[in-house]
């Protein structure tokens, strides 16, 4: 038990750490298919509705649900990430704006 707990901390610590070197986390199972979710009304004009996405925290995935956001600049259109497959598994590809 000890193990397994010093397992998952070390294998949490090396994930963030690959991630904040800019490193592709490959995940050998794809992520489940997405809740369906209930777009609420814009709370402000011009705010763009960024879906939700199942993010890898190393051991399983977890949802994460989508909101609204304002725009970096005028006209910016979203592009929502998605898990790409790969050779050796799925690599998450964030979501950007586009000009």
């Amino acid at each position: 038990m000890k193990n397994n707990k010093l397992f998952a901390i070390v294998g949490a610590l090396f994930l963030s750490a690959s991630l904040a070197a800019g490193a592709q986390v490959v995940v050998r199972i794809g992520p489940p298919p997405p809740p369906v979710e209930v777009i609420p009304v814009v709370p402000h004009p011009g705010w763009v509705w960024q879906p939700g996405f199942h993010r890898w925290n190393g051991f399983r995935y977890v949802w994460f649900p989508g909101r609204y956001v304002r725009p970096p600049f005028f006209g910016a259109r979203w592009i929502p990430g998605h898990w790409r497959p790969g050779p050796g598994g799925y690599v998450w590809i964030p979501g950007h704006w586009l000009r």
